[in-house]
């Protein structure tokens, strides 16, 4: 973080300091990152106590300072050995403070933010945007899939006198909360990569999500850079909201970074990338057609950055995986490959993955895919886990695996088309018995997708599998 003095941390969070015990003074220097969760506390760093739905996070201030926490923020006093700064309500400290110190960092000039949003693919763009931003100078990048009103801000608190650039993932469950995460770090670069239905039930539909990811592009001023997906016609239509510039990326004609000659294979992706007059062929290790979508999305920015297109292609080729739980390839014994699929699932990325399981046949093995609930879909689960088992009919997979109640409309409506004999799509309730039959029935030469939202549980199945076929 950039240094602050106690003085000025209350002043940007509306707070009322408490010194120690020992006594502090106001003009004491804090330059440590921010935490909210008390076991990943280092030596220096502040401590926010927030109140979750499950836990508050007063109970564990005396566990951060016993960790080395410099500086508490809490909406009461918990613990008078180190400096504590009381505030009306810590989640919204936490993002003032982060507008703040990004705000400061701004204003001394040398830092670029790129905001990046979409329905899928925000956590691989991320990835592959960090790379390239790391070419050019320090970069600070959401962790995981830290996007939200928490997260966001935990991020931006990580900016250093010297980054360069601040990659910044932002996600919203509703309308107003990607703007506000644009508010404390306004991008230079604003990305959108698509609108479907993950969240669905939280927004309420499509046409919520899609005013929601405008809001990355909808205040950028004409200086900055809007780079959109030019497949994506709700994205495209983002172009008449915005003063900025628009970069278009994807396989449409008049996108300015785009892809040609796609191959899919269970070695990776390869195509042909276009950009700024030049040709460039891509061996994309991260599997999957719709991968390729995040991939020019990251050229398109950084070239916007100042990156030459072939160090832009070196950090694609670079690349291994999108993220751990995404696309993931594990297994091979016995020519047994188990794609772990299962970090996370809307209908969208439902239907690409299942379109990769059916692009990688080997000829002499089955596709199977073992497919578990997707989340926050709303009054839209019933229709969309149905066409999910439709789907997965109609590209001819070997057979369907469907774990857990929540998916089980999958089963049911694969068995209702009529087009698979008896056995071609089982249901399980969980994941152990799922896991007991397909150790028992997989054969050599075998593709086993295993896909679901995170919250349903089988990423832990793909990674059994991964093991077992180790």
């Amino acid at each position: 973080m950039i240094a602050l003095t106690l003085a000025e941390i209350a002043e940007a969070v509306d707070g009322r300091l408490v010194p120690a015990s020992e006594g502090s003074e106001p003009g004491a220097v804090i330059s440590g990152d921010s935490q909210t969760d008390s076991r990943e506390i280092l030596p220096g760093q502040i401590f926010f106590a927030r109140r979750g739905e499950e836990t508050d996070g007063h109970l564990y201030a005396a566990q951060a300072v016993d960790r080395g926490a410099a500086l508490l923020v809490v909406e009461r006093e918990v613990d008078d050995r180190v400096p504590q700064i009381v505030v009306a309500d810590a989640t919204t400290a936490l993002g003032d403070l982060a507008r703040e110190t990004v705000h400061r960092a701004l204003a001394a000039g040398g830092l670029t933010i790129v905001g990046i949003t979409g329905s899928n693919g925000k956590t691989t763009t991320k990835n592959l945007v960090a790379a390239m931003a790391e070419r050019l100078g320090p970069t600070v990048a959401s962790a995981k899939s830290f996007n939200n009103e928490v997260g966001g801000p935990l991020t931006m608190l990580r900016v250093a006198a010297d980054t360069r650039t601040l990659v910044a993932e932002m996600g919203a469950s509703g309308e107003g909360e990607i703007a506000r995460l644009t508010a404390m770090a306004p991008p230079r670069i604003g990305v959108v990569l698509s609108v479907g239905l993950a969240h669905a039930g939280e927004f309420g539909g499509i046409e919520v999500t899609e005013r929601t990811k405008a809001e990355m592009v909808r205040d950028l001023p004409a200086d900055a850079v809007a780079v959109l997906n030019r497949d994506d016609p709700r994205v495209a239509a983002m172009a008449a909201l915005t003063r900025a510039r628009v970069r278009w990326f994807g396989q449409h004609p008049e996108a300015e970074v785009r892809a040609s000659d796609i191959e899919v294979s269970a070695e990776g992706t390869r195509f042909t990338l276009h950009a700024d007059g030049c040709s460039l062929p891509v061996r994309f290790a991260v599997l999957g057609e719709h991968h390729v979508a995040n991939a020019l999305a990251a050229a398109a920015v950084g070239l916007e950055l100042g990156l030459p297109l072939p160090a832009a292609v070196e950090c694609l080729e670079a690349a291994e995986l999108a993220a751990p739980g995404r696309m993931q390839l594990l297994g091979g014994r016995d020519g047994i490959t188990i794609i772990n699929d299962a970090y996370n699932a809307s209908p969208d990325s439902m239907q690409a993955a299942l379109k990769t399981l059916a692009q990688i046949r080997r000829p002499e093995g089955r596709t199977i895919a073992v497919l578990g609930e997707m989340s926050e879909l709303g009054e839209f689960a019933g229709p969309e886990h149905d066409r999910i088992g439709l789907h997965a009919v109609r590209l001819r997979l070997s057979q369907l695996v469907v774990v857990g109640a929540g998916a089980r409309r999958m089963h049911i409506s694969a068995v209702n088309e009529g087009a698979w004999s008896e056995g071609e799509s089982v249901y399980f309730e969980d994941q152990d018995a799922a896991f007991a039959y397909l150790r028992d029935t997989l054969q050599p030469g075998d593709t086993v997708l295993v896909k679901s939202s995170n919250a349903a549980g089988l990423l832990s199945l793909g990674d059994r599998l991964g093991e077992a076929y180790a």
